[in-house]
């Protein structure tokens, strides 16, 4: 009969401390994606930011630049440096473009996932 209390005693402590480790395994996970949401927060905003000021300042130099090698050429001329920076213009829109597109294939997360990942085939194992 003692031993019967004591199987007992032993399987739900067992089931209690697996419990235990459960929670405190989801708790780390919920603590990293907490942690990695702000990360991401501050990593956006300071994107945005530095994007709104490259923009502005490249296009107010460009602007002046343009501008003054337009009116450096000859009247009848400028039309076709006008076209020149057009052409100019837009292949380093395309640049930028893929700049940005490179940039934004960083995986948001990429931690919590991989330790989901690890998670999922650790309890796999154990089948």
């Amino acid at each position: 009969m003692a031993s019967d209390n004591h199987q007992q005693l032993g399987f739900a402590a067992l089931v209690g401390r697996l419990a235990h480790t459960g929670l405190g395994a989801f708790q780390n996970r919920l603590e990293l994606a907490a942690v990695e949401w702000q990360e991401e927060r501050v990593r956006l905003s300071e994107l945005m930011l530095w994007m709104v000021a490259l923009l502005f300042l490249s296009m107010l130099g460009m602007l002046l630049l343009t501008a003054t090698i337009i009116f450096l050429f000859p009247e009848t001329l400028r039309i076709y440096a006008a076209a020149g920076f057009t052409v100019l213009y837009l292949g380093g829109a395309l640049v930028a473009c893929l700049g940005t597109k490179s940039l934004l294939k960083r995986e948001p997360f990429s931690a919590t996932v991989e330790q989901a990942r690890k998670d999922r085939q650790l309890l796999e194992s154990l089948k």
